[in-house]
């Protein structure tokens, strides 16, 4: 056992590795975060109770993006890896004890005033049965910025120390607990309920950095914030905690239109961008992650043509793998919402209406994954507020959509019924649903084509380093979804897609046959990516004793 902890805390050198290694993890936390999604598809349907568990986390979401990302593993990261052991110290405690008193006071503040703040964004939930637990849980979850911002703080050390395996642990135990609580507690307490097991998930999500804080020794001590030392902070931090306050704000503006929409809206879209999250944080994610410390070390020695180069080997990976998932998903879609949430009270018109804003939340995934490592890229070569600018941008672009989508399209029916029928939920309730996915995609679009146009000064020659790997990525993703396509066709004549099992056996069946298609494509095309990532696995597996020593490394 203690071998096996040991394991744990083992650090994680290699780029390709470690993204690897983190995109393994994140995948046992993103099934744990669907079964949460199928448990409250299963007992609500897209219902008004979950319409406003979703709501709740809204305003939390808010503080935790103006607050707590004042203090980010983001911003911290650059300085710790460049700080003596005592001056790092004296930074995390500062930046924990800030995040304590003034994340709490404002916090208190919110929860107090909740009733007022809640319906007047949200008035058409003030009628509800449920007002008052809604009220209820979302001072809940105003602890939650406060458990999951210092859980940054304290993750700033696990990064920077390499322990992937650690940091890629915590999603997993936090959503054991949202699960804990919609399964235990929701029957005796009922949407509070879920929200304890939030509260318990935030915990277990701080606990578990702990211990290589206090083997680092660079356990943070209550002090009162010096302004001197937060001056510094906040002079990168401002402009990294307004971008995430604007994708905060554009999710929140997007929510409120949604609740205006019609029930079951809110739900709908939540549903669909969780399970467009799970790629996301596998392929996006994962490389973002893995490569900020590095380009933070290089960017602080100056070493500009090997930040360039690794920031170009995580872009490629990247840009290849999201658009194989893009023409797999997108051929999927149905089966896998079927199969994952199709379940209860979760009907068949749920299904398709999920199933088509998925579908287009997915055309931007290469989009979100750049955004998420470009502007990681600008936070190390310390051009803060280029993000944030970018942000606000596509940001403002997503919020007009969306409303001028709701005004019209509410009011013009028949284009309602064209746009719907593009995506085959033309005569489906509700699917002015797609407008709000429809928006996001746009702004995604935008911001990452800006992030791209900054990379001509930070990183030269980036840009002409990813035509390869988008033309060869777009190739055999055409091919594997055309085999995909095949494949359940021909399936689809020989059994009827009665059960569940049924379902889940074509889908499994058909993205087998198109994920080797694109495979062979790839190789075929001796694509660089598809090699590094045999290599690395190679490496990993040998490493953790899952394959023999000998062979070809």
């Amino acid at each position: 056992m203690h071998k096996f902890f040991r394991r744990l805390a083992t650090p994680i050198r290699g780029l390709h590795q470690a993204a690897y290694l983190l995109a393994a993890l994140t995948l046992a936390s993103q099934a744990l975060a669907l079964v949460r999604d199928r448990t409250f598809a299963h007992i609500f349907g897209t219902s008004t109770p979950l319409d406003l568990y979703y709501a709740a986390f809204k305003i939390p979401d808010l503080v935790f993006a103006l607050v707590a990302s004042l203090v980010s593993a983001y911003v911290l990261i650059p300085r710790i890896a460049n700080d003596s052991q005592e001056e790092a110290r004296k930074l995390i405690s500062h930046a924990a004890s800030f995040l304590l008193i003034v994340g709490g006071v404002i916090s208190l503040v919110v929860a107090i005033f909740a009733p007022q703040i809640l319906f007047t964004f949200f008035p058409i939930f003030k009628s509800s049965p449920h007002a008052d637990a809604f009220v209820a849980l979302t001072r809940l979850l105003l602890f939650q910025p406060i458990l999951l911002g210092l859980s940054g703080v304290l993750a700033s050390v696990t990064q920077v120390h390499r322990r992937f395996i650690i940091f890629a642990l915590s999603p997993v135990l936090y959503n054991l607990g949202i699960i804990v609580g919609a399964i235990l507690l929701y029957p005796r307490f009922g949407l509070v309920g879920i929200g304890y097991g939030v509260i318990l998930g935030s915990l277990a999500y701080l606990a578990v950095h702990i211990p290589v804080v206090i083997h680092a020794r660079l356990t943070p001590h209550l002090v009162w914030p010096s302004w001197h030392i937060m001056k510094s902070i906040m002079h990168d931090s401002v402009p990294r905690t307004l971008a995430l306050g604007v994708g905060s704000f554009v999710i929140f503006a997007i929510t409120i239109l949604a609740a205006r929409a019609g029930e079951g809206t809110i739900s709908v879209f939540t549903l669909a961008t969780n399970l467009e999250a799970v790629p996301l944080a596998l392929i996006g994610a994962s490389y973002a992650v893995a490569a900020f410390p590095v380009l933070s070390e290089l960017s602080g020695n100056g070493d500009k043509k090997e930040f360039t180069r690794v920031l170009s080997a995580a872009a490629r990976h990247l840009v290849l793998w999201s658009t194989v998932i893009l023409g797999l998903a997108i051929v999927l879609r149905a089966h896998l919402v079927r199969v994952i949430l199709g379940s209860g009270h979760f009907n068949w018109n749920d299904t398709r209406l999920t199933a088509a804003v998925f579908a287009i939340l997915v055309m931007a995934l290469a989009a979100q994954g750049l955004i998420l490592l470009l502007s990681r890229a600008l936070y190390a070569a310390r051009q803060s507020w280029r993000p944030f600018a970018y942000q606000l941008i596509g940001g403002a672009i997503s919020i007009a959509t969306a409303a001028s989508g709701l005004y019209y399209l509410h009011r013009a029916h028949s284009t309602l019924a064209m746009f719907g029928t593009l995506f085959r939920v033309g005569g489906v309730s509700g699917n002015i649903v797609l407008v709000f996915a429809l928006a996001i995609v746009l702004g995604q679009i935008v911001t990452a084509g800006c992030l791209l146009f900054a990379m001509r000064s930070v990183a030269p020659g980036f840009n002409r380093a990813m035509v390869r790997p988008i033309v060869q990525g777009l190739v055999a993703t055409l091919v594997g979804s055309v085999a995909t396509y095949t494949a359940l066709a021909i399936m689809g004549n020989i059994a009827p897609l009665t059960t569940t099992m049924a379902v889940f056996t074509q889908g499994l069946v058909a993205g087998i046959v198109g994920l080797t298609i694109v495979s062979g494509t790839l190789i075929l095309l001796h694509n660089q990516e598809f090699l590094d990532m045999r290599i690395a696995i190679k490496h990993f597996a040998k490493k953790w004793g899952i394959l023999p020593t000998f062979g070809a490394s």
